[in-house]
């Protein structure tokens, strides 16, 4: 077996559509027959043969609303040998579309554990030798490499085993993967590490995709301090192996200040794993944006939060004060975007206490007085917004012009009506609210 999680995920899903499809002919449900001859001898015998592929295809529909269906999709799609495996079960209309090939390959795989049965009790070695036609297909001549690390600051709902944000990488709970180094599962805390998994298919002659993880690791890590305030990090050492052979270490580098766990529930893994491929898309590869996130990341970082800080309003002057810090305009239009009316002059106010505590900083002085850490953390909770609001396609990438726009907006509400100079004028109705 070259390909462990995907085994268990296709198991898992067989084990719930032999329960939904057995409840089925319990309830009626007749599975056809055809007659067919038996070769091999001189005088014809004829027997009855099941159409099980049949009766599975007319409730696969039933069968795709099951839990464990989305996972056995994610994890065909996009495998080298999903095609080879349809033609070699026969089928002449191969999608075109890499979701819809998938599907497809998983239909005929349930078809094949179950075929020429008229019952539909899971059977281990039926599956297992099924198994073995499908990664003979996916991976003849190829092998598969997988590179794991420690991903700290995240916490897994007690019920998920793995969490795959796309058809390589997921994230794993330490104690569930077989054989994982016991370094890479087990930290200082008494609950085991969250891993993030890379499993590529690859030519046996190219060495493992190390470079590759560590892109996708940092990416990962961007894309989860977007996703939610959190102190996130991946370990400085990480282990490759190439299909169930041993593990060896590897560098990566580590990057990250872990310093709180954020909790995944099952409700919200749907929309992390959206999220992730959205900010995969997304992602800028150059100019302002590219410029504010990076610097987002290295705040990120950081040992303490005030060391942070001239990190998030670099940032913030890359999107919003292109001007320079002379001009004085960051606080104003920071407020205008991310604080009710009512909140703004608060918010601008606060806004220009960081700026003047950057000073400080850059002198190598902490900044002294309450609340400083949490005046850090505020602002960098807006820098967040504002690059998750435009990555996301909420928010103009253009924020400086969108903020003058809302601040003339504001100031036309409060002037005058110019037709009768004693009117109170009304307040403007547009509010900024993300």
């Amino acid at each position: 077996m070259r390909n462990s999680t995907l085994h268990g995920i296709l198991e898992t899903f067989a084990t719930d559509a032999a329960g939904q499809l057995s409840a089925e002919t319990e309830s009626g449900a007749e599975i056809q027959f055809e007659l067919i001859e038996q070769p091999g001898t001189r005088t014809p015998l004829y027997c009855y043969r099941p159409l099980t592929g049949a009766f599975i295809q007319d409730r696969f529909r039933m069968l795709s609303a099951l839990p464990t269906y989305t996972a056995g999709v994610q994890a065909l799609v996009g495998l080298d040998g999903v095609e080879a495996y349809l033609r070699e079960r026969g089928e002449s209309r191969i999608p075109g579309d890499p979701r819809a090939r998938a599907e497809a390959a998983l239909r005929a795989f349930l078809g094949r554990v179950f075929e020429g049965r008229s019952e539909f009790a899971l059977d281990s070695d039926r599956f297992d030798t099924s198994y073995a036609e499908l990664e003979r297909a996916l991976y003849e001549g190829r092998c598969v490499s997988t590179v794991i690390a420690p991903l700290l600051g995240v916490a897994l709902d007690p019920a998920t085993r793995e969490l795959a944000l796309d058809n390589e990488l997921r994230l794993v709970r330490g104690d569930t993967l077989e054989d994982a180094p016991p370094d890479a599962v087990w930290g200082d805390a008494a609950q085991p590490n969250v891993l993030a998994l890379l499993r590529v298919p690859q030519e046996r002659s190219q060495r493992p995709p190390v470079s590759l993880a560590r892109t996708r690791f940092r990416r990962l890590l961007a894309a989860l301090r977007l996703y939610e305030r959190g102190g996130y990090a991946i370990g400085e050492l990480g282990w490759a192996r190439t299909d169930n052979g041993a593990w060896r270490p590897v560098p990566l580098g580590g990057s990250g200040r872990p310093r709180f766990v954020t909790f995944i529930s099952a409700e919200r893994e749907d929309e992390l794993r959206g999220f992730c491929n959205l900010i995969a898309r997304r992602a800028p590869s150059g100019g302002e944006l590219a410029w504010a996130l990076s610097r987002f990341e290295m705040g990120c970082e950081r040992l303490a939060p005030f060391e942070a800080l001239t990190d998030y309003l670099l940032a913030l002057r890359a999107l919003l004060e292109p001007e320079g810090p002379s001009s004085g305009r960051l606080a104003q239009r920071l407020a205008v975007l991310c604080a009710r009316v009512p909140e703004r002059a608060a918010l601008a106010e606060r806004t220009a206490h960081a700026i003047s505590l950057e000073r400080a900083v850059v002198s190598g002085l902490a900044p002294a007085g309450p609340g400083v850490d949490a005046l850090v953390d505020e602002v960098a909770e807006h820098l967040r917004a504002l690059l998750r609001d435009v990555l996301c396609g909420h928010l103009d990438p253009d924020l400086r012009g969108l903020a003058d726009r809302l601040l003339e907006e504001a100031a036309d509400a409060v002037q005058p009506d110019e037709t009768d100079a004693a009117a109170t004028p009304e307040p403007h109705a547009t509010v900024t609210e993300r």
